[in-house]
């Protein structure tokens, strides 16, 4: 999840659009210096895009400093997105000193204005313990809210919580549910996870075919963990024609990401060959 401020470079490559050669240059700086007028005037929206100017050099230096300024201008009058820029800032360290208390202070402003990416972070917060007393309750909470609005990490968390029962009572269908959702808007984790689901027949009736389907999306994105899980339904023939070349494709994917189990496939496949076995 990156900061809110990616308008500042929209805006000005509109303002570049409309310029050729020179007068690009020209144009970018007439179009901060509007920002900078209406900035100092109060405007948040301007104080939020000039901040963002700062922040990704965006016709300026590079300068946390001057962004934080800006973003904490903005977020003082209410900027949900200039509040989340704020909370990274803090989180992250840059342009100010870092501070998860009050990094999670600005995420739950946003969040509490219904801010669907304010509330995600929200969430993660509060289920690793950052800025916040770990709380699984008030993760899985956060996470409903952001998952409700359609945010595809969230609705994949919130699946996690309800198969773990971490905060929620263990409820499978829930899981699956959430999964779903997520794995349409092609979350790989989700896809993973729905895979895994019809694959074994988890809180689904079992259908291994449809297992390997979602995990071939979730492979083709490079989720290694599904890599692995597409290789060794070539390897096995469960879902799938069995295949070794494909088994070994997709484990040699997964192990070049540090996946320990394809590693270890691959590294037994090697010695029955050097042992004139059959793999």
């Amino acid at each position: 999840m990156t900061k809110a401020t990616t308008l500042i470079a929209a805006a000005l490559l509109i303002v570049a659009g409309t310029s050729s050669g020179q007068d690009v240059d020209q144009g970018v700086e007439e179009y901060l210096v509007e920002l900078l007028v209406r900035a100092e005037q109060g405007d948040p929206q301007a104080q939020l895009m000039l901040g963002g100017a700062y922040d990704f050099g965006v016709g300026v230096e590079h300068d946390p400093k001057q962004a934080v300024h800006w973003y904490r201008k903005a977020a003082e009058q209410g900027q949900a997105e200039a509040q989340i820029s704020l909370g990274i800032s803090y989180a992250e360290g840059d342009g100010v000193a870092q501070d998860r208390e009050q990094s999670v202070h600005w995420f739950r402003k946003a969040a509490e204005q219904g801010h669907a990416d304010a509330q995600a972070l929200m969430g993660l917060a509060y289920a690793n313990g950052r800025g916040v007393e770990q709380n699984h309750g008030q993760a899985a909470y956060w996470y409903w809210k952001a998952a409700e609005q359609g945010d595809a990490r969230s609705q994949n968390n919130l699946g996690g919580a309800y198969y773990d029962g971490e905060g929620v009572p263990e409820d499978l269908a829930q899981a699956i549910h959430w999964w779903t959702k997520a794995a349409d808007q092609g979350e790989a984790n989700a896809q993973l996870m729905l895979g895994g689901a019809y694959y074994f027949g988890k809180g689904v009736e079992q259908d291994p075919e449809q297992g390997i389907r979602w995990w071939r999306k979730a492979a083709e994105q490079g989720q290694a963990r599904a890599q692995y899980r597409l290789g060794e339904a070539y390897a096995n023939g469960t879902g799938v024609e069995q295949d070794a070349e494909q088994a070994i494709y997709w484990w040699t994917k997964a192990a070049d990401q540090g996946d320990a189990r394809a590693q270890e496939e691959l590294m037994e496949r090697a010695r029955q060959v050097d042992t004139g076995q059959n793999p």
